[in-house]
């Protein structure tokens, strides 16, 4: 029993806890959001679970991808790493996001757990055959795919245009717009957030380096515009002025 629920923890699939797609929590922002109750029935019986702890790679860039799925819970980070050593984050996963990329057997990146993590996983030639046969999850995907396509534009922007002091709070009212989507909950004056990065990764997603990361984080405590809780849990004591730091209000994540 003990070497199954290792098995369990460390990205092997789970079938025990297969849970219904009816009762998915996050099934409204994920890719079966608008599948019908028979079409949830034939998934809820191709899926299992994977679980990972912080820091467990999910798929590596450039090998086969066996599994594409659905996060669940906790944040994965899509990465590349560069010809000098260099690791760049292009991409962060939250809930209802979509791990692995369809019609391609193998993975065009690395994708690596930031916190615990919980994944639905399906086989991939199965649920390419699942995307194939069944119209609501193929529009699904589509729309998911163009949401992606834009946000990516927009970290472009951030990424070339802004400061770094603006790149760090782009990112905090990103991830905070993240959580309270999923929360249904509007961003307000006073609200606590978790940043789903160490210092480290930040950098890496940003471009910037962690001593500048951590110099930032410093300048705007001092400006009043976060309060440190501890490393990961900031206040934001008003959230106009948390946007106005990031160079004016972002685009909803």
């Amino acid at each position: 029993m003990k070497a199954m629920l290792h098995a369990a923890t460390s990205g092997a699939p789970d079938i025990r806890a297969r849970g219904h797609c009816l009762d998915c929590a996050i099934r409204q922002h994920a890719v079966c959001s608008d599948c019908s109750a028979p079409e949830l029935e034939f998934l809820t019986n191709l899926k299992t679970y994977r679980n990972y702890k912080p820091g467990e790679r999910l798929l590596e860039m450039g090998e086969r991808a066996p599994f594409m799925g659905t996060v669940v819970e906790g944040v994965a980070s899509m990465s590349r790493i560069l010809p000098d050593g260099r690791r760049q984050v292009v991409g962060l996963l939250f809930p209802g996001d979509l791990v692995g990329r369809p019609f391609s057997p193998v993975s065009p990146f690395d994708y690596v757990s930031v916190t615990d993590l919980r994944v639905c996983a399906f086989n991939r030639p199965q649920f390419e055959a699942a995307l194939r046969d069944t119209p609501a999850l193929e529009q699904r995907l589509l729309e998911m795919t163009l949401d992606e396509l834009d946000s990516a534009r927009e970290w472009m922007v951030l990424l070339g245009r802004k400061s770094a002091q603006e790149k760090l709070c782009s990112f905090m009212v990103m991830a905070a717009q993240r959580a309270l989507r999923l929360e249904r909950r509007r961003p307000m004056d006073g609200i606590l957030i978790e940043l789903p990065l160490t210092r480290e990764d930040m950098a890496d997603f940003l471009g910037l380096t962690i001593e500048t990361v951590s110099r930032q984080i410093g300048a705007l405590k001092k400006s009043g515009v976060i309060e440190l809780i501890d490393a990961r849990h900031l206040l934001i004591p008003s959230w106009e002025a948390l946007e106005e730091a990031a160079g004016g209000e972002l685009a909803a994540a």
